[in-house]
């Protein structure tokens, strides 16, 4: 500013000219560029949602049926198809070891009151109890016997999830006095397989089925077990413990991992409908 004189006596006007092209061409060309993002926008929705239905919704209604056809199983497929005779556990078993499995006890299907210790019953109470199907299996040299448990709850998706939740923020697999009740048959290898013969298991809450897989395994001659071991820790690597050494952690976890993949793959292509 001069000395003297008003602000900005001397400061230059300066003006902006139009920019080239902003006459009616240029409007036209924004309109077209316009609609061009609107059509490409569209494009992009429909195929996202294209594409939703080729891979599958996990709240959509695929989902839902095999959901709901999941917790029907126990009772419109055979115990051969859910629990079958013989199992392949190929590389199963410690150092990726192979194991097969021998079914030699099926219990009768029933309700859940004196099936779980107090706290893993008061545990499982939020899904309910619907149905809970067992069989006892043991290895090809019947050292080892197992019981695999399905337990078919009357929850819904979102109750599961909690559960699974709960289950894996709370440690709750992994605490022995959660561990599952085995199924000791009389007259068979587990026939001394109680409470205090447990030495490994695993417990697994789905999220895609109203079901909850679990697998307990000890010895077939009836010694107990001062300190078991989840399976999860008895299959470590490093790990020394009795149960581990013996690869009692392998024959639960082995089990009930292709227990629930049948179960999977029989909710998803029921029998009536898979390939003989």
């Amino acid at each position: 500013m001069a000395p003297g004189k008003a602000p900005g006596a001397t400061r230059p006007v300066v003006t902006f000219a139009r920019p080239e092209g902003i006459g009616e061409a240029g409007r036209r060309g924004r309109v077209l560029v316009a609609a061009a993002c609107v059509v490409l926008g569209l494009g992009l929705i429909g195929g996202a949602v294209t594409g939703s239905w080729l891979i599958g919704d996990a709240e959509g209604s695929g989902a839902r049926d095999t959901y709901a056809a999941a917790g029907g199983l126990w009772h419109n497929v055979p115990v051969d198809d859910l629990f079958p005779v013989t199992i392949d556990g190929q590389g199963a078993g410690p150092g990726g070891a192979d194991r097969t499995w021998t079914r030699i006890a099926v219990a009768p299907d029933s309700g859940c009151a004196d099936a779980f210790d107090p706290l893993l019953r008061q545990a499982l109470t939020p899904v309910g109890c619907q149905r809970l199907l067992r069989a006892t299996y043991t290895d090809a040299t019947q050292s080892y016997v197992t019981t695999v448990g399905l337990l078919f709850t009357t929850a819904d998706a979102a109750t599961m999830r909690a559960l699974d939740t709960r289950f894996d923020k709370e440690g709750l697999a992994r605490r022995t006095d959660l561990m599952p009740k085995p199924y000791a048959a009389k007259g068979t290898a587990a026939a001394s397989f109680g409470d205090k013969q447990r030495a490994s298991w695993t417990v697994s809450v789905l999220t895609d089925a109203p079901v909850v897989v679990y697998a307990v395994s000890g010895w077939a001659d009836g010694r107990t077990v001062d300190s078991p071991e989840p399976a999860a820790q008895a299959t470590a690597s490093g790990s020394t413990t009795a149960p581990a050494q013996a690869g009692l952690g392998n024959e639960a976890r082995g089990l009930a991992d292709r227990i629930e993949r049948s179960l999977r793959k029989t909710a998803v292509t029921p029998p009536s409908e898979q390939p003989s």
